[in-house]
């Protein structure tokens, strides 16, 4: 096993986990707290995953020519924007602006990481390496909505989302450290 690979999908987990926390009571926030019907909270969703598919072409070759970690670096810091925001907003038309930035951060995310994961995995081990990757990922999916909807129901989510900020802010530090932009092919 690679441990740079190992070492560079676990600087994910405290976002995932984040992600996990916020993903899994979001619409119930948006609804109950920033006053959106159904349809409005689709709508936000819609927003980010719009600037996605609009930016994700021009992510990667910005990746391509600027190199990969400066936008794992930077996604991360929006989606602790992202969760900061949205802990202070109290409406839910504030949230359109906030799905801009997520958008962005994970289209971000989306391209930059798992192109460094394929650089830095030795040749015939990529498949076991995205294996790796993916194994965080849906570790902090696992862990991520109890403990969100812990913390949302005994703390309110405006902690929750405020305590989500601060673990991404770890793993922003951890990947600091960790990822290194070299090929080992």
């Amino acid at each position: 096993m690679n441990r740079t690979v190992v070492a560079f999908s676990l600087s994910l987990l405290p976002f995932m986990i984040s992600s996990g926390m916020m993903y899994s009571v979001l619409p119930i926030y948006i609804s109950k707290e920033l006053g959106a019907n159904v349809m409005e909270t689709g709508m936000l969703f819609t927003t980010g995953a719009t600037v996605g598919l609009f930016t994700s072409i021009i992510i990667g070759k910005i990746a391509d020519r600027f190199g990969k970690k400066p936008l794992i670096l930077l996604s991360q810091m929006l989606f602790a924007l992202v969760m900061l925001i949205y802990s202070i907003i109290t409406d839910f038309v504030y949230a359109y602006p906030i799905h801009v930035l997520e958008g962005f951060a994970w289209a971000s995310l989306g391209v930059a990481y798992p192109a460094l994961l394929a650089d830095v995995a030795k040749k015939g081990r990529r498949g076991e390496a995205f294996g790796i990757y993916n194994t965080v990922w849906n570790m902090g999916w696992v862990i991520g909505p109890i403990l969100g909807g812990t913390l949302a129901h005994f703390f309110g989510f405006r902690l929750m989302l405020r305590i989500s900020a601060i673990m991404i802010l770890v793993g922003l530090i951890i990947a600091m450290v960790v990822i290194r932009e070299e090929s080992s092919q």
